[in-house]
């Protein structure tokens, strides 16, 4: 990964050396205090590490004094044009504020959210939009990746130039090829921390592919430290989507990763059912861990030899394996409940 700087959110590291954090959204009013509390436990149950909720009025600002003492992950606030929802969000206990600096409401209004966020060691997400870009920047570049990328540092520029360089920066496009191109221009132009996105990417299956199309760009070229995949669906899906993207790139530091084959005419077992079975089963387990439901000899230990324990699947049975070594040989109907068995052995977890 490139060294970023390192800001810290809540309990929370973000850049330079720490982990990927996955975030949401709620979608619920947040001046619902029980709703929006709900969401987001329900939300880190599934591996959020951080969560954005809406602050458009004072209502849902002094909300998040009482919801920041019932939850147990980050909380960032979304403002935009009003100050002072900046301001009181900070006051309340907001660990994040997300601002454009450019809409916020000019000069002295800035220095005022500034002077908020510094007083409470509180750092601020500088959020550029595709569809709000400076006319200046659009009759140069059109809406180009050059453009966001100019608008996003001249963002962070407002911030900086006063004295606050506590910042993460984040793009907002849905196009994946502009978010791609965007994100490794801003990577060139500065070492402040990445929040990766595909804005308003569509529904759960449209948009998983959009971010992960983007994401996989960018993460293996060593860019972001956190991201969101935005859905026009259940946040929860928005968490479960981003930990199967991490867990493909093997940048999550926890939970199983299926390796299983796609079936073919050798296949003599009926794998589809038998592969959803275990990976739902195994989907609440923490320890890192490579399983393979491989369909036949072929593709059984030899190609999924880096797993950490597996199946190979004959014709009506099939064998149990660890790192590429044969355990035994049991029948098609007892293969799921022995693999389970042999990974409780492993991890010390009840599943």
């Amino acid at each position: 990964m490139k060294n970023t700087r390192q800001i810290k959110v809540g309990d929370r590291f973000l850049g330079g050396d720490a982990p990927i954090l996955v975030q949401s959204m709620c979608n619920t009013d947040t001046a619902d205090i029980n709703s929006t509390v709900t969401q987001i436990n329900e939300l880190a149950a599934q591996g959020c590490d951080i969560i954005r909720v809406a602050v458009p009025d004072f209502d849902a600002a002094n909300a998040l004094k009482e919801i920041k003492k019932n939850i147990s992950i980050p909380l960032v606030a979304d403002i935009h044009f009003d100050y002072r929802l900046a301001v009181e969000s900070a006051k309340n206990g907001a660990d994040k504020i997300r601002i454009n600096p450019g809409n916020i409401g000019g000069e002295d209004k800035l220095r005022e959210v500034i002077a908020a966020c510094k007083d409470r060691n509180i750092p601020v997400r500088v959020g550029v939009n595709s569809g709000s870009l400076d006319r200046e920047l659009l009759n140069k570049y059109g809406n180009t990746p050059r453009a966001l990328a100019e608008s996003a540092m001249r963002s962070v520029s407002l911030l900086c130039d006063r004295g606050f360089e506590d910042i993460c920066i984040s793009i907002k496009s849905s196009s994946v090829f502009k978010t791609v191109k965007t994100y490794r221009l801003v990577s060139e132009m500065c070492d402040f921390p990445l929040h990766l996105g595909v804005t308003e990417a569509g529904g759960e299956e449209m948009g998983t592919i959009k971010s992960a199309a983007a994401f996989g760009a960018l993460l293996v070229d060593g860019i972001g430290d956190t991201l969101r995949v935005s859905l026009t669906d259940d946040p929860v899906k928005e968490v479960v989507a981003a930990k199967k993207i991490l867990k493909a790139l093997d940048l999550h530091t926890s939970g199983v990763n299926i390796i299983s084959c796609p079936t073919c005419g050798r296949t003599r077992v009926d794998l589809i059912p038998l592969a959803a079975h275990i990976e739902k089963r195994l989907c609440g387990v923490k320890t890192k861990l490579n399983v393979a439901v491989m369909g036949c000899a072929v593709n059984g230990p030899g190609e999924a030899r880096e797993a950490d324990i597996g199946i190979a699947c004959g014709k009506g049975e099939g064998l149990i394996f660890k790192h590429g070594e044969i355990l035994y040989k049991v029948p098609e109907n007892e293969l799921a409940d022995k693999l389970i068995e042999e990974i409780e052995k492993m991890t010390g977890e009840k599943i």
